[in-house]
């Protein structure tokens, strides 16, 4: 894809079950709700090795598999990412369940990082959310598969891939992607272990057979494989919904920046390259990212943002009358939250208030 001629930093980017993807895209999977801290603690040091940081790096051209049947490229200084994960259990992620041949999102946000480059806001989209998927083309064949209705939002990554996962989001949000990252379970557990641990604080225990964590109340400081399990816990806090789960999720990531930030990853050659070495390692980019330079560029631009500057809300959704385990989106509400991106501004509070997302304890969880 070539670069577009934009203002500096701000770079384009990009059910049946999916055909065992290739090694390459089977090797990226989940853990996509560390964003903020891959953004935070990768960003100044991948400035050199480029060589070996760049040959690290995996990246799609999502641009050319949308074409332009896409929302208005509006370049005035603000960015959207999809940050997106799936449940692949291929590879080396193998140990955290069976290998089914397929992917499919596990988690997805949108990132949206205003103008100035000051404050952000998250919006956590469910997995489980019923949406109308537009027609994409298929990640696996020549084919394309159809639109459907009260399709759950995580089949679009599975029928389509990252592209299929771009143009829902987009269709969703009437809002167009500027870029498109993913991280692995393997790359999260080094990148945690790297940053030598993420302190947290559990107000209750937490004890979820799933996710295999075992914590008593109180301060923490989980290593890579517990801040993975942490993450993906859901049976055993709030009301054991993925909604519960995206709420753990956000205060993790609070968690993460606010630890990149104490232990001085910006004064430490050596703790920087160790950190970009990881992250890059970890992550799958659209185009627009998929060097060492042109990260750096889009890094180095949001490395002051702070936990305090983060406002983080899940798409407001309610249950499904006809289905308990599916969840469908709140129509006015989400016109609110999208409106909001749009034009820059916070996400007003009223918008989230009568959410299923916004109405669980499981974020008091964690602080």
């Amino acid at each position: 894809m070539s670069e577009q001629k934009k203002t500096p930093g701000r770079i384009r980017g990009t059910g049946t079950r999916r055909k065992k993807p290739s090694r390459r895209h089977r090797t990226k999977a989940v853990a996509a709700w560390t964003v903020a801290g891959v953004v935070v603690v990768g960003g100044a040091g991948l400035g050199y090795a480029y060589v070996t940081l760049d040959g690290n790096l995996s990246s799609i051209d999502i641009d050319a598999k949308l074409g332009d049947d896409r929302p208005d490229d509006v370049d005035d200084g603000s960015q959207d990412i999809l940050v997106l994960g799936s449940d692949s259990r291929s590879g080396d992620n193998g140990k955290y369940g069976a290998d089914e041949g397929a992917a499919r999102s596990d988690t997805a946000m949108v990132l949206h990082v205003d103008k100035g480059h000051k404050t952000a806001s998250v919006v956590s989209i469910p997995r489980d959310t019923l949406i109308e998927r537009p027609s994409c083309a298929s990640d696996t064949t020549d084919e394309t598969v159809p639109a459907a209705h009260r399709a759950m939002f995580n089949t679009a990554y599975e029928v389509g891939g990252p592209a299929c996962a771009v143009k829902t989001v987009e269709s969703m949000s009437g809002i167009r992607m500027d870029h498109y990252v993913e991280v692995d379970f393997t790359g999260f557990e080094k990148l945690i272990d790297e940053l030598g641990g993420v302190e947290i604080t559990t107000r209750t225990a937490i004890n979820d057979s799933k996710s295999h964590l075992d914590l008593e109340p109180g301060t923490h400081t989980l290593d890579g494989e517990e801040s993975l399990g942490l993450v993906r816990t859901r049976k055993s806090v709030g009301d054991g919904s993925d909604l519960g789960r995206i709420q753990l999720q956000q205060a993790f990531i609070k968690a993460l920046m606010e630890q990149a930030k104490s232990v001085g990853v910006f004064s430490s050659p050596q703790k920087l390259f160790g950190l970009a070495d990881a992250a890059t390692k970890a992550l799958t980019t659209d185009s627009g990212l998929g060097s060492v330079k042109k990260l750096t560029g889009f890094a180095n631009g949001l490395k002051e943002l702070g936990a305090e500057n983060v406002h983080m809300v899940t798409l407001p959704v309610e249950y499904d009358p006809a289905d308990p385990n599916r969840v469908l989106p709140q129509e006015e509400a989400g016109k609110q939250v999208w409106a909001a991106l749009q034009q820059d501004r916070p996400i007003p509070a009223s918008a989230t208030e009568k959410s299923a997302g916004d109405q669980g304890d499981a974020g008091q969880v964690v602080r």
